[in-house]
C-alpha cells in the first residue's frame, strides 16, 4: 500500500468523484470475515452527517474502491464507522490497515431506511449475516428516541454462532425492556444453547400489528426473498417493507451503470428501496 499523504494534504474532497482522505483510528476484528474500521475525518474537519442505510466508497491507494454501508450511529459520525467482509483485493487491503493510515472516502451516496415513517408504529428489522451492519443506524436511530415507535423488534440470523456480529452489543440490546431480540443460527457450534434455524423461522414468534408495522430488510438476496413472503404469510403488505439492493457499485453517482436495476440505478435511488417499488426488477435472474 502506498504511503500515507502528509498531514497538509488531509483536506475534505468538494467532488463526488474525488475522496476525502480520512485516517485509521482503529480496526477489530468482527469474526473471522469481518472486521470493522472506525475513520477519523480531515484535520479540523468535524466529518459529515448521513443516514441510516447510506453508504459510502471507500478507497485503498492502490488498489481501487469498493461500497460500504456506514454502520455506526448518525448521532455521533464521527469517527466514521464501516463493517467489512474480507473477500476481495480492495477489502483485503482494507482489513491490513493500521493506525494512521489514510483511507479515501466519497460520500455519503444512496437513500435511507425509512426512520420517520415507522414514528407510532411497530417496527421489526430482520438482518441475516452481515446484514446487521447497514442495519445498526436505523437500530441506533430508533433507539435513541425510542418513545417515539410502538414495539421495536430485531431478528437476527446467521450461519454459525462465529459468524455473528456484534455479539457484547447483542446482549446488550437483549438485555433491554424495551427491545426485543431473537437470534438464531443455521447450525449449532460449540457452547451454543440459542435457536437454530435460518432466520425467517424467527418472524412467527415475533408480535407485531401486521395492520401497521414497518418491516426493514438487509441480508443475502435469497434471504431476503423468503423473508419478503413471510413477512407476507403474517400479513405484511408490500408497501410496507423496505430492503436494501446494495450491488456492484464502481462510481456511486450513476455514471457507469454496473448497479442499473431496470430502470433504477442502486447508487441513486438506493440502496434502500420499498419493496413494491422495486418488486418487478428484484424478482428478475437476469437484471
Amino acid at each position: 500500500m502506498k504511503s500515507a499523504p502528509d498531514e497538509t494534504t488531509l483536506v475534505p474532497s468538494a467532488h463526488p468523484m474525488i475522496p476525502a482522505l480520512y485516517r485509521v483510528r482503529r480496526t477489530r476484528r468482527e469474526t473471522y470475515d469481518t472486521f470493522t474500521v472506525e475513520l477519523d475525518p480531515p484535520h479540523g474537519s468535524r466529518g459529515f452527517a448521513f443516514a441510516p442505510g447510506q453508504l459510502n466508497m471507500l478507497y485503498a491507494f492502490g488498489v481501487g474502491e469498493i461500497p460500504i454501508s456506514i454502520s455506526g450511529s448518525p448521532e455521533r459520525p464521527k469517527p466514521l464507522i464501516h463493517t467489512i467482509r474480507n473477500v476481495g483485493a480492495v477489502s483485503r487491503a482494507l482489513s491490513l490497515l493500521k493506525h494512521g493510515d489514510v483511507v479515501g472516502v466519497r460520500g455519503p451516496f444512496g437513500s435511507s431506511w425509512p426512520v420517520e415513517e415507522g414514528v407510532g408504529r411497530d417496527v421489526v428489522i430482520v438482518a441475516g449475516g452481515i446484514g446487521l451492519a447497514p442495519l445498526r443506524p436505523a437500530l441506533y436511530a430508533i433507539l435513541a428516541r425510542r418513545k417515539d415507535f410502538q414495539r421495536v423488534s430485531l431478528l437476527y440470523g446467521a450461519r454459525t454462532p462465529e459468524d455473528l456480529l456484534y455479539v457484547k452489543e447483542l446482549e446488550h440490546w437483549r438485555g433491554r425492556l424495551d427491545l426485543s431480540v431473537l437470534v438464531t443460527v443455521d447450525r449449532a457450534m460449540g457452547d451454543w444453547r440459542g435457536a437454530v434455524g435460518v432466520v425467517t423461522t424467527l418472524i412467527p414468534r415475533s408480535a407485531f400489528d401486521p395492520s401497521t408495522a414497518l418491516a426493514m430488510v438487509c441480508g443475502p438476496e435469497i434471504m431476503m426473498r423468503f423473508t419478503i413472503l413471510e413477512l407476507q404469510k403474517r400479513g405484511l403488505e408490500n408497501d410496507q417493507i423496505y430492503i436494501s439492493m446494495e450491488r456492484n457499485m464502481k462510481c456511486a453517482v450513476g455514471f457507469c451503470g454496473h448497479c442499473q436495476l431496470g430502470p433504477t440505478f442502486v447508487c441513486k435511488d438506493g440502496p434502500v428501496f420499498r419493496y413494491d417499488r422495486i418488486r418487478q426488477f428484484s424478482e428478475l435472474r437476469e437484471v
